[in-house]
This record gives structure tokens, C-alpha cells and sequence, in this order.
């Protein structure tokens, strides 16, 4: 009798975690952070409108599962989504929709979290995001599909994904939550956790990162990026900071969020590779960045240039990729390349590579 109970409870248990449940807007569940918010009836669906902020539900532990919703905008620009394994409000998952780029590569968006910094800059393209065409002031459903590392995402087509994507932070527990930073209406919100989730995706098998690639590199703490710019050596800057070894990514990016706490004064970090060379040589070295980057050699300032969104025309993106070079004079020995990088918003973000490695060694 005691192991039928068991059996009994065991059962419950099981179907009550892979149990979808709703969440209506107007449950005390949802703790709002928005500028505007309000529970109504918008389209014949009873939802909420939610203008330049978030709601999340604290009291769920999600990890594996489904989060379907509907969603309603007009063609303003909108940035309306869903964050999830959420460690807190500056860690974790982000999906989103953008409904002033309809039917472009970028008409949605999946971005880790770091530290309360996004990074769409540095995730962009295939895999992170999917030319969608959203009807506007209608009712669109999404879905995600969400198991270990990889997330599939449908959008009013519920049989065929438009997005899988590799997720970029640790596998972890973590409540739910709905953003907005523009404004729009959420209705029909539910969740189911288990961890038997079918992709219909699969992922492609990972790619060695390319030959000369750096890819480990030290990272320092903060420092404030206006004393960056007066610095045209390292010496006075390099004292009391602390170090911490960073594996980049097989592209060879290294998301410095992930390591470094931003703030408005402390926003630049430098990240340096100490390279070794057999004799005196010159190396061409390209490498990319978000958002700033001034460039050492061995302590002394080489290069300073930007890509801030929007600062070189208003489509440009600032997106991280190896569009700079410099030719390094290398001295027989250890050579210190030291690129200080600075963060406004959309991606932290540091890359470097060698055409050709002849004679040359990272330690």
C-alpha cells in the first residue's frame, strides 16, 4: 500500500512539472518594472500593455521547457520579448522581436545577459537571429522550445521554427519574465517545465577557430574609459588592476560582459595576449570590437577608433568583425598586444587573429 502511495506521488509530482501553466496579467504573480503598464482587453484578448520596462514571475524556477505567448504592436520601433533562466535582473536569456525591422535578418533577437548588458552586437546572423514579415496591430503567437544548451523559436507557424540557437550562458535555474523598451500588448502567457523538450534542429558541428586566432586572453577589472583616452601608455594605468584568463569563443570573440562588471565611470577594460617571437619581424594582426578600442604594443599607444552604433551612418550597427588591421613590429621575445576596450550599450566585445604565424608563439 505504502508503494502504491509512492507510485501515487511520484506521478503527481511528474505531471504537475510538465503541467502547462497560464499566467493571466492581472495574477499578484507578476512583479512589474516599466514606465507604464496596465492590465486590458486589446484585440478581443484580455492582456497587458507594457511600455519601456518588464514583468517577471520571481517564484518560478525554469530551466528546460515551452514559453508561448501572444504578442501585438504596431510598426513602431519595439524591442518586445521574453527573458528566461533569469538569475537575477542583469543575468540572463533574452529573446525578442523587433517590429520596425519586419522581413530584415534582424527582425528578432537572441542575446545572453551579461552583468545588465545585451549583446547583439556580437551575436548577429544566423543562429541569433530571422527574417520574420509581422503583421502589425494583429495578434502573433510565439513559442519557445527551450533544452540545455539550444533554443528553437516559432512564430505563428507552430510547426516549423524560423530561429535555433545555441545559448551562450551556463545551463542554470532561473525565473521568467516579459520586456518591452518600446510599447506593445502580451496576452495568453504560459509555461511548462520538463526536460523533455523534442527539437526539431540539431546543432552544426562547432568549427576549430582559425589558424593565428587568439584565443585566450587576460582581461583586467574596469577602468574608467576618459582616462583611457588620455593614456598613450599603459604604464600608469596597468597599477592595482587585477587579471583574469578568458577562452574566447571558436569565432575567436571573447564577451567581456561575461567577465567584467560595466558602469557608466568604469566602462573599459583592457585585454591583452603576451606573444612570443623567435626574431625581430613584422605581423599583421585584425582584429574587431565593440565599441571603442585603443590598441597597445609592448605598453605604447598604436591605434584609437570607435564603432558606436549609428556613428558612422544611421543603418550602421557597430557590430563586432576583423575589419581592422595594423602591422606590428615585433621585437625578438615577449610582445605585449593590449587593446583597451570601452562599452556603451549592444555588446562588449574583443577579437584578434594573425594572417600568418610563422615564428611566432602564444604562451
Amino acid at each position: 500500500m505504502k508503494r502504491n502511495i509512492s507510485i501515487i506521488i511520484f506521478l503527481g509530482v511528474v505531471q504537475s512539472v510538465c503541467a502547462q501553466t497560464a499566467v493571466p496579467f492581472t495574477s499578484e504573480r507578476w512583479k512589474f518594472e516599466a514606465e507604464d503598464h496596465r492590465a486590458e482587453t486589446h484585440l478581443g484578448k484580455p492582456g497587458v500593455r507594457l511600455k519601456g520596462g518588464r514583468a517577471t514571475l520571481p517564484d518560478v524556477s525554469f530551466e528546460n521547457g515551452i514559453i508561448e505567448y501572444d504578442i501585438a504592436f504596431s510598426q513602431q520601433r519595439g524591442f518586445l520579448g521574453v527573458s528566461f533562466r533569469m538569475q537575477d535582473n542583469r543575468n540572463y536569456e533574452e529573446f525578442y522581436v523587433r517590429p520596425h525591422q519586419s522581413g530584415n535578418p534582424d527582425a528578432n533577437q537572441y542575446t545572453p545577459v551579461y552583468n545588465g548588458l545585451a549583446a547583439w552586437q556580437l551575436y548577429y546572423g544566423e543562429g541569433y537571429g530571422a527574417p520574420v514579415q509581422y503583421a502589425f496591430d494583429e495578434w502573433i503567437h510565439v513559442k519557445l522550445m527551450i533544452s540545455g544548451q539550444y533554443m528553437e523559436v516559432y512564430i505563428r507557424d507552430m510547426e516549423k521554427p524560423v530561429l535555433f540557437s545555441e545559448l551562450k550562458r551556463p545551463v542554470s535555474k532561473g525565473y521568467l519574465g516579459i520586456t518591452n523598451n518600446g510599447e506593445g500588448y502580451f496576452a495568453n502567457f504560459t509555461y511548462t517545465i520538463t526536460d523533455n523538450v523534442q527539437l526539431q534542429g540539431t546543432p552544426k558541428p562547432k568549427q576549430p577557430a582559425t589558424p593565428g586566432t587568439v584565443t585566450r586572453w587576460e582581461v583586467s577589472t574596469p577602468v574608467s574609459g576618459k582616462e583611457m583616452m588620455a593614456a598613450t601608455s599603459l604604464k600608469p594605468i596597468e597599477k592595482g588592476l587585477s587579471w583574469k584568463t578568458v577562452e574566447s569563443e571558436n569565432t575567436g570573440t571573447v564577451n567581456l560582459a561575461s567577465v567584467a562588471e560595466w558602469s557608466e565611470e568604469n566602462n573599459t577594460v583592457l585585454a591583452r595576449v603576451v606573444v612570443n617571437a623567435e626574431k625581430d619581424q613584422l605581423k599583421k594582426f585584425v582584429f574587431g570590437f565593440s565599441e571603442s578600442a585603443r590598441v597597445y604594443l609592448n605598453g605604447n599607444l598604436l591605434y584609437s577608433g570607435e564603432d558606436v552604433y549609428r556613428s558612422r551612418d544611421y543603418r550602421f550597427l557597430g557590430t563586432i568583425g576583423y575589419f581592422d588591421a595594423l602591422y606590428l613590429n615585433l621585437k625578438k621575445g615577449r610582445n605585449e598586444i593590449t587593446i583597451a576596450v570601452t562599452e556603451i550599450f549592444g555588446g562588449w566585445g574583443v577579437r584578434g587573429r594573425f594572417e600568418e604565424v610563422s615564428g611566432i608563439s602564444f604562451p
